[in-house]
């Protein structure tokens, strides 16, 4: 395979970050990397957390995409209004400002396709969640939610989970404990209460009893109303009411919120995806089941022999996209050993006051996931502060 190939990779998040770059990295200059989103920069969705409570600013956690430029990627903003797996058609219609009409549509033809398109946020699946929260997963919820956290002087804050899966499973146990922080430090703790209610029936259930127990512990021990099994059916903002499945109804004066999450249309207009509304990918190798995709991040469905789904989360997405990377390498240059994706994995968990756990282990590990949770201490929070400077620094 000496002739000039394309790699198209869609998505602009981990996963393709890392995917495009390792592509650039091992093969030839004469072959393509196209790195397509519709957004002109790229998010380090972690450091959303420390946004929302001020301690970060959009310009610290967002990069220019088009910097990938330096190391010969090609990139192209603008929406993916079509893939057609069997030719690995890629159909763009490139971004410009808004309002701007006449934007120009262009054919992408590869010869091996990544998507990582990720998970698409879907609030108004519940009726009325939109309008009366601070959707916590994306930078616009959460600058709102950090404004409104600045004008609040009390009252009940409600950290909710609409739907049992989303990507990042500890984010919304983080979120409930730093808001919680965030009010003891502003000296309005004995005028507010926190509660999470959660669609699951216990935190990051998947990792197992054991960390799920102790995230919980983290949750309670800070004051937290932790109420599990809870799935939120309908929102009324102006009344300011939850009414759940189980008939519970609840009241909050602040809303912050994890959406329901589905794949994005263009991927299940696509027929990519199966009865579990994701696009099933080899548990090792990522391939879809077409001839030259492949399919990395929170956008996939990969079953555990537990009858569990691999979670959503961007260091599994890293390391796919490393997998998934080698591997196209190997079938163009014709050199290389395969690889395969192991499913390790780890996460901080942040807890508030400079303090953070760290889980680590094998979700691959049969019949169930090894993992191991360690105490919460300095030294992890630490640890996620240089690891965002890290990966900022190191991939643009």
């Amino acid at each position: 395979m000496s002739e000039a190939k394309t790699v198209a990779v869609l998505g602009g998040g981990v996963g393709g970050v890392v995917a495009a770059a390792h592509l650039r990295k091992e093969l030839p200059q004469r072959h393509r990397v196209v790195l397509v989103d519709r957004e002109p920069r790229h998010l380090f969705a972690p450091s959303l957390l420390w946004l929302m409570t001020g301690a970060r600013t959009a310009d610290q956690i967002t990069r220019p995409l088009d910097r990938l430029a330096k190391r010969d990627i090609e990139v192209v903003w603008g929406d993916i209004t079509r893939i057609d797996p069997e030719t690995r058609r890629i159909t763009v219609v490139e971004g410009g400002e808004e309002g701007a009409v006449d934007l120009a549509t262009r054919v992408l033809e590869a010869d091996f396709v990544v998507v990582s398109l990720g998970a698409e946020l879907a609030p108004e699946i519940i009726p009325g969640l939109a309008e009366a929260g601070h959707n916590i997963y994306s930078l616009a919820g959460a600058e709102t939610l950090r404004d409104a956290l600045r004008a609040f002087h009390g009252g009940r804050i409600v950290v909710l989970t609409a739907a049992p899966a989303y990507k990042c499973p500890a984010a919304p146990y983080e979120a409930a404990m730093l808001i919680g922080d965030y009010a003891r430090k502003g000296k309005m703790a004995e005028a507010t209460r926190v509660d999470l209610f959660a669609a699951e029936p216990g935190p990051m259930g998947v990792a197992g009893p054991e960390v799920s127990a102790g995230v919980r512990s983290m949750v309670e021990a800070r004051g937290i109303g932790y109420h599990p099994e809870h799935q939120v059916v309908e929102v009324d903002p102006a009344r300011r009411r939850l009414t759940f499945a189980n008939g519970v109804t609840t009241g909050f004066d602040l809303l912050a919120y994890v959406p329901p999450h589905r794949a994005p249309g263009v991927v299940r207009d696509a027929g990519l995806t199966d009865d579990t509304g994701w696009i099933p990918a080899d548990r090792d190798t990522l391939h879809t089941a077409h001839p030259g995709v492949y399919a990395i991040g929170d956008v996939t469905t990969i079953p555990l022999v537990m009858g569990k789904p691999l979670p959503m989360a961007g260091v599994f997405a890293e390391r796919q996209a490393k997998v998934v990377a080698g591997n196209i390498a190997r079938q163009i240059t014709g050199s290389g050993d395969t690889a395969a994706f192991d499913g390790h994995g780890e996460c901080f968990v942040e807890t508030g006051g400079r303090r953070a756990g760290f889980g680590r282990g094998d979700f691959y590990a049969e019949p169930t996931p090894r993992v191991d949770l360690y105490p919460v201490g300095l030294r992890w929070h630490l640890a996620k502060v240089v690891f965002e400077k890290r990966w900022l620094h190191r991939r643009f």
